[in-house]
């Protein structure tokens, strides 16, 4: 016991590397190792010669098992001391910039108009994205026979069996928040009604979702005159220019009357943004509850999108919701660059 003691104790102290330790592991406590075959010669011994003999088997194997893993301990120990001679890192160096999220286009954009807006005396107003029927519809003066009703612009929700009731309907336009802000404010009125709108179109100008901004105002003697200088004021302000170029042009919306469409030339963006207009119509006042003999308003409606397309240089629509983090990192927003309209909107 003595001599296989000694061999493999200084077979281990003498191996340079894990290769040569694992080949002494091996030829004693392996399969076939010295060792594991004299453990297996006990069966061919007496019982008393078997038990001495068992024990001091039991002790050399434990100190080479205790040797070996030492050896081991030692050599990783001395691999690493190695490795940190040639790896070092100097600590006074600046850390690497951590990645930082941006802000989205449309909610800068939305921020940036709602500032404005705020500016221009207009709170906000929300309303829920899935409308009944009677809001996006009927109370903003759409008759049934309306394109604009079909299953080939909006999307209706289902019902159960059996429910006669209209089914409701994913908003086409936050105009419905106009109907719920006057039932719920009455008059007199301002406020904006930024939020996601939904039509079943898809092309480089059109998704199925995207983002709208209306207004109101309503007063005793609010005339076209306000409202044009309100839209001036406002793309002055969005764009950041001196001056800006309208056009109106005589247009029909069911929920105004007059309407007009709202031309606005964009030649430092290099395009045309158009807006939707007009005085209130007197039934959309009644369905809100407002008296058209006592008051009158004006709205418009135009696309976050399109306002950001134009402003930002972004010339599909479709990027705005495809979730590239390049595309996002290249027109995003820091998440410090909170626009007002005395600091200046974000650039």
């Amino acid at each position: 016991m003595d001599g296989l003691r000694e061999k493999y104790l200084s077979e281990i102290a003498a191996a340079k590397d894990e290769v040569a330790l694992e080949s002494v592991r091996l030829a004693a406590l392996g399969k076939k190792g010295e060792i594991s075959l004299a453990m297996q010669g006990l069966r061919d011994m007496e019982p008393e010669a078997r038990k001495a003999a068992g024990a001091a088997l039991n002790v050399v194997r434990d100190e080479v098992q205790s040797a070996l893993a030492a050896a081991k301990s030692a050599l990783a120990d001395a691999a690493l001391a190695e490795r940190l001679k040639t790896e070092w890192l100097d600590v006074t160096l600046p850390p690497r910039p951590a990645p930082q999220g941006t802000i989205h286009p449309v909610s800068q954009v939305t921020e940036e108009v709602t500032a404005i807006f705020a500016e221009l005396g207009f709170a906000v107003e929300e309303g829920p994205h899935i409308e009944t029927d009677w809001h996006n519809f009927d109370a903003l003066n759409i008759p049934a026979e309306h394109p604009t009703r079909t299953e080939m612009d909006t999307f209706y929700m289902a019902r159960a069996e059996g429910d006669e009731r209209p089914p409701h309907v994913l908003r086409t336009h936050t105009s419905p928040v106009q109907i719920r802000g006057m039932l719920k404010h009455g008059a007199p009125a301002r406020f904006i009604c930024p939020g996601r709108v939904y039509r079943a179109d898809y092309d480089i100008t059109h998704t199925p979702m995207f983002h709208q901004l209306e207004g109101l105002a309503i007063d005793r003697d609010v005339s076209m005159a306000n409202l044009k200088w309100c839209l001036e004021e406002f793309c002055r302000a969005f764009f950041e220019v001196e001056g800006v170029e309208l056009r109106f042009r005589a247009s029909h919306f069911p929920f105004t009357e007059p309407s007009a469409e709202v031309d606005i030339r964009c030649s430092w963006a290099g395009g045309q943004l158009r807006i939707g207009s007009g005085m209130i119509h007197p039934n959309v006042l009644r369905a809100g509850g407002i008296d058209p003999e006592l008051w009158q308003g004006f709205a418009f409606g135009m696309g976050i999108d399109r306002l950001a397309m134009l402003k930002y240089g972004i010339p599909d629509l479709r990027a705005f919701f495809d979730s590239d983090l390049r595309w996002l990192r290249h027109y995003g927003f820091a998440a410090l660059d909170a626009p007002t309209a005395h600091g200046g909107l974000g650039a």
